[in-house]
């Protein structure tokens, strides 16, 4: 799935992860995410109108959209109609990883043991999300879990902020780092366009090689 998901994120090493409660925000965060020169954008269906957002912001045409927080291989589906280039899990459940495959979407589980990188090794994956990434211990958890599995990368997403991000992604076992601190929902709120464009800006400048 490295691949698949690799293509979909077009070289992107940050993917903003987004709680968007009113849909009618969705136009503006995607233009803000672009111009600040994000790729693609992860959101969370975490909100009764995660789907019309996720709608939108696919419709934009600017970004690789995929959905998040995904629970239930119906969640899977619904977000695959709605435009999700990927789906990424805050766990490992096997049923939303098989129904992802059956759709034909890369899909992002999430782990926190080497139990679970056993289990995503055997369902034939070798991209996870490292979750939540600061709380399990950053940096030295993720190259404890990745050194017995060298083929697999991750994409930690968690408690990083922007003065993490350089040391994550300098790890060769990193993709690309998760990051909610781009847009918050408070962002959205008081319309702080500008400063989510100068944040994505900001994080896509500190991810070039």
């Amino acid at each position: 799935m490295t691949a698949d998901l690799k293509a979909v994120l077009a070289g992107a090493r940050v993917l903003p992860v987004l709680t968007v409660p009113d849909p009618a925000t969705a136009g503006p965060l995607a233009d803000a995410l672009a111009a600040g020169g994000a790729r693609c954008a992860e959101v969370t269906f975490r909100t009764p109108d995660a789907e019309q957002v996720l709608k939108a912001m696919a419709a934009h045409g600017g970004l690789a959209v995929g959905a998040g927080t995904v629970l239930t291989p119906e969640q899977a589906e619904r977000a695959v109609a709605a435009g999700a280039a990927f789906v990424v899990s805050p766990g490992y459940d096997e049923d939303v990883v098989a129904r992802c495959r059956e759709l034909g979407v890369p899909v992002v589980p999430g782990v926190a043991t080497a139990t679970e990188l056993m289990r995503a090794l055997r369902a034939g994956l070798d991209t996870v999300k490292l979750f939540p990434a600061e709380p399990l211990g950053g940096l030295r958890t993720l190259r404890a879990l990745a050194a017995p599995f060298p083929g697999m990368r991750f994409v930690p997403t968690g408690g990083i902020d922007a003065s993490r991000l350089p040391s994550y992604l300098a790890d060769p076992a990193v993709l690309a780092v998760g990051g909610s601190w781009l847009a918050t929902p408070a962002h959205l709120e008081g319309g702080e366009y500008a400063e989510i464009r100068r944040l994505t800006a900001e994080a896509v400048e500190r991810s070039a090689p």
